[in-house]
């Protein structure tokens, strides 16, 4: 998957503390394209900036901590808080945005899913 970004480099290493994948070795500050191995996330640098709400995005569901805990994580790397759609019973998600904008989700885990449905 390609995206488009003003700073290819930056929004890859964006991208790589999120999914917890290196940039690819040979990308370098500057560069015009810049991917995130193992995710097949290729950035690319380009001189329109986005303008309007993505017609894509990610799920992500975490895997190691709760999806709580993974919101304060990426709020920490960099991410911005768009909406806030989890409710009093523990389902819904939250929807942030990386540093360019592009919004994405965070669900809840497997685990937290399955307590809910047998609690």
């Amino acid at each position: 998957m390609t995206i488009d970004s003003s700073d290819a480099y930056a929004l890859a290493g964006f991208w790589s503390e999120v999914l917890a994948l290196p940039v690819h070795e040979d990308v370098k500050p500057g560069d015009e394209e810049a991917l995130v191995e193992g995710a097949g996330l290729l950035f690319v640098t380009v001189p329109e900036g986005k303008t309007v709400k993505n017609r894509i995005h990610f799920d992500l569901q975490p895997q190691n901590r709760t999806r709580d805990e993974e919101v304060e994580r990426l709020l920490a790397v960099g991410a911005a808080l768009v909406a806030d759609r989890r409710s009093p019973d523990g389902a819904g998600w939250v929807v942030l945005a990386d540093p360019e904008g592009n919004e994405f989700r965070v669900e809840r885990t497997a685990a937290e899913r399955e307590a809910s449905a047998s609690g």
